[in-house]
């Protein structure tokens, strides 16, 4: 077992237990409650319950297992992987669908990092020995453009870059229906869906979420619009579209019409990663890179505009 000692941040005052500590660990919170109901979780010295409430200034002690088999890079070449950038620095890809950025437990397919490495691509070996160089992730169901630092200046760079949100992501979506207004943003917290561990969603006392939305093509049936996040959180447009009624097309996850799904051929949720821009990180110089519209993606805009 190893062990962990964790203050409470204000941020986190009045939550529970396991609510509060998944966030900090970034566990789920059905784990957390296991830890806490075996003893595991210690609250200012006592033992702490999974629903007890934290308080800010408190200190938190968690003893946890430790695994019984690391999570190991397969270095195997990704189909579909596309190399949009590379210099000393950086490396920018394109992610294709069905492809995690790194590995993780439970996850056996293709990853980012081992498809770089059985390119040849030496990356930054800053970070956890499964996701070194990965500064930020695109879920596996996501596909576009992506960053992987191959220095350990450009990892340190660009990671501060992407907490103090000077980094530009646009995304690409289609969305079920006409959201109105046709240009706005959707400002509402995000946090683990209270009953299902899989997903989230807009949750009171969440994380600041904001996502800006315009729509750039209107369908008989769903819209195109392009996205700029504010914030970077998990499913967050796949979350906040939904809230609003507006789901992607194709994700069943949140709500989104099977029927439409399968007439457009989706598998997944109609989500792109079209464009990221940073200062580079070797001499400030903003750069843009943008990934074009898989196959599958592309098809589904095919049908739309032919009705």
């Amino acid at each position: 077992m190893s062990v962990r000692m964790l203050p409470v941040p204000d941020g986190l005052d009045g939550m529970r237990v396991d609510a509060g500590l998944a966030k900090l660990l970034g566990l789920s919170r059905t784990v957390v409650a296991e830890l806490a109901e075996s003893g595991e979780v210690l609250l200012d010295g006592r033992p702490a319950g999974k629903s007890d409430r934290l308080a800010a200034g408190g200190l938190l002690e968690v003893r946890l297992p430790e695994p019984d088999n690391p999570v190991e890079v397969v270095v195997e070449p990704v189909e579909g992987l596309r190399i949009l950038h590379d210099d000393d620095d950086i490396v920018v890809v394109s992610k294709p669908v069905g492809v995690a950025a790194h590995p993780s437990p439970g996850w056996s397919g293709p990853t980012v990092v081992g498809g770089l490495a059985a390119a040849g691509l030496r990356v930054s070996t800053s970070g956890a020995a499964e996701r070194q160089g990965v500064v930020h992730r695109l879920d596996a169901g996501t596909t576009g453009v992506m960053v992987v630092a191959k220095s350990e200046h450009a990892y340190t760079v660009l990671k501060r870059a992407f907490k103090e949100r000077t980094v530009e992501k646009r995304y690409h979506a289609v969305v079920q229906g006409h959201p109105d207004p046709t240009r706005g943003t959707i400002d509402a917290p995000i946090d683990r869906h209270p009953r299902h561990d899989y997903k989230f969603a807009v949750v009171a006392g969440g994380r600041p979420s904001i996502t800006h939305y315009e729509v750039i093509e209107a369908f008989r049936a769903a819209s195109l619009v392009d996205v700029k996040l504010e914030t970077g959180r998990t499913h967050q447009i796949r979350v906040h579209f939904a809230a609003v009624r507006h789901p992607c097309a194709g994700d069943l996850t949140y709500g989104a019409d099977p029927v439409l799904a399968r007439k457009l051929g989706l598998n997944r949720q109609w989500l792109h990663a079209r464009a990221l821009g940073f200062a580079h990180p070797a001499d400030g110089r903003w750069v843009e890179f943008e990934a074009p519209y898989p196959e599958d993606l592309a098809y589904a805009l095919e049908i739309l505009r032919a009705e």
